[in-house]
């Protein structure tokens, strides 16, 4: 699991690495443009019941730790889909990847994005 640090909070968001990986790309990418968003999630089961949504500015620290030393293979589809959700008034809504069944196979053991504060 990865996580995900805003502001001057001491506590992590936690992604599971893969979903982490694709929302660093889709962030970076709005914050190189000076743009703001916001970025929501719905809790996991065995959480509080509920969602979460932060406000992402590009004046406000973030960083991203990954636990995997190597970074995944990123979908195309699934950055293109966040990258919509990024583009809309609502800011990002956080969705589990959408796996293409033609391909190879390379992701069929990858868990869905979970999200859950630390």
């Amino acid at each position: 699991m990865g996580s995900l640090f805003y502001g001057d909070a001491t506590d992590a968001i936690t992604i599971d690495d893969r979903t982490l990986a694709h929302l660093k790309v889709v962030i970076a990418t709005k914050l190189r443009r000076n743009e703001s968003f916001t970025l929501s999630w719905r809790h996991p089961e065995g959480e509080d019941s509920g969602r979460s949504t932060l406000w992402l500015h590009p004046s406000i620290p973030l960083r991203f730790v990954f636990e995997e030393p190597v970074a995944p293979t990123l979908s195309q589809q699934w950055l293109a889909e966040l990258s919509t959700s990024a583009n809309t008034s609502g800011g990002i809504l956080l969705t589990e990847e959408h796996i293409d069944p033609s391909e190879d196979g390379e992701n069929d053991d990858t868990p869905p994005g979970g999200v859950r504060a630390a």
